[in-house]
């Protein structure tokens, strides 16, 4: 009996929050969305249309009438709404609809800037009650949010700022909203290419080891890898961080390791870059002075003990040396060349040295990104 009793109690319960609840939507103004007229993107008015509905429907402030129940009653009453996005057009398929409210409105792109324009229109009085402009940065993916956010401003809902400041200043810090992977050029992957000595490090490199050099042309191979990582983004342009490890001469027998820590400006749009930062290369240097012929020798080897050595000591590069970390300070520019998503990075870059002894060469890559 007492099983019975609980049973009708909660049968009455659930069919009163059933009625209050019906209730509760019949106080509710009906609404419907019809296609959003679109310039500027390949998403089309119907698609467009479709995403509003959905960001109308989080609003919760309205019974918003279903897209299926629409297309049907728009069939049966042979209504066009091809093209309609003007009040009298929407006034007029309102009114067969059976609503109280019609949304309409575009989303245009222009150049640096996407323009989301929505308006409420009263059915029965033909006015429209509510209009709302919102202009955000030209990030194309994010359109959907675009369209929650115009709606929510439009009812006075509250507003994420932090997502609202990343959509629409064009100063924020690079975010994965105002710079998403598809719209940022990235180009970590493997490096490889030719580098150059000249002056008398060259020499050094070409001479006998057992005069101190190498027994090398001045002209080696070398490849790598480069790491990159993105700090701050504005517009059609970010600055970069990259770490270059590099090992030089294996094809001349030689391991020859070099880093270097750069920091770059690229744009993404044209793949053009700049880039300068300090290089450490791994070498031997020595002690040494020129003769009057111009030949080098170590420090050591003076053996005139009753005169002293009259020519400037000096240090440079030699296989008889002593390891240690040679510095420089590389410039770069490059531009990467695209075909599809393949990138394929060609970059020149500069190590002025004493005298006449630089470094330069010329560095290419290549990965597999999701620019587009």
């Amino acid at each position: 009996m007492k099983s019975l009793l609980t049973f009708i109690f909660a049968t009455l319960l659930l069919g009163s929050f059933q009625i209050c609840s019906a209730q509760g939507n019949s106080d509710r103004e009906s609404i419907a969305v019809l296609d959003i007229d679109v310039k500027g993107f390949t998403i089309d008015p119907v698609q467009m249309g479709d995403i509003t509905r959905l960001e109308l429907s989080k609003i919760g402030q309205f019974n918003l009438m279903d897209k299926y129940d629409v297309e049907y009653l728009v069939q049966k009453n042979d209504l066009t709404i091809e093209n309609c996005y003007g009040k009298l057009c929407l006034v007029e398929v309102g009114k067969v609809l059976k609503v109280d409210k019609m949304i309409g409105g575009s989303v245009e792109l222009y150049q640096d800037m996407v323009v989301v324009t929505l308006r409420e229109i009263n059915i029965a009085t033909s006015e429209v009650e509510k209009t709302q402009v919102n202009e955000f940065l030209n990030i194309r993916n994010q359109v959907q949010t675009m369209i929650g956010i115009t709606l929510q401003t439009m009812y006075d809902m509250p507003v994420d700022e932090n997502i609202m400041t990343k959509l629409t200043k064009k100063f924020d810090y690079e975010s994965s909203v105002n710079t998403p992977q598809t719209d940022r050029l990235q180009l970590n992957g493997p490096r490889m290419g030719l580098t150059m000595f000249s002056g008398t490090t060259a020499d050094a490199l070409k001479q006998k080891e057992a005069d101190g050099g190498y027994d090398m042309r001045p002209q080696m191979f070398h490849f790598g890898y480069q790491f990159e990582i993105k700090y701050l983004n504005q517009g059609d342009f970010q600055a970069l961080f990259e770490f270059i490890p590099i090992i030089s001469g294996l094809d001349q027998g030689k391991f020859i390791p070099s880093f270097s820590l750069l920091n770059g400006l690229r744009h993404n749009r044209y793949g053009l870059e700049f880039a300068f930062g300090p290089n450490f290369a791994l070498g031997k240097v020595a002690s040494g002075y020129y003769d009057a012929a111009g030949k080098w020798h170590l420090q050591r080897e003076w053996d005139d003990p009753d005169n002293e050595n009259p020519f400037p000591i000096e240090e440079r590069v030699d296989s008889r040396g002593y390891n240690t970390i040679v510095t420089g300070f590389l410039f770069a520019v490059g531009k990467t060349f695209r075909s599809g998503r393949l990138n394929i990075p060609v970059n020149v870059f500069f190590i002025p040295g004493k005298d006449d002894s630089h470094r330069f060469g010329i560095s290419m890559g290549y990965n597999v990104s999701n620019f587009k």
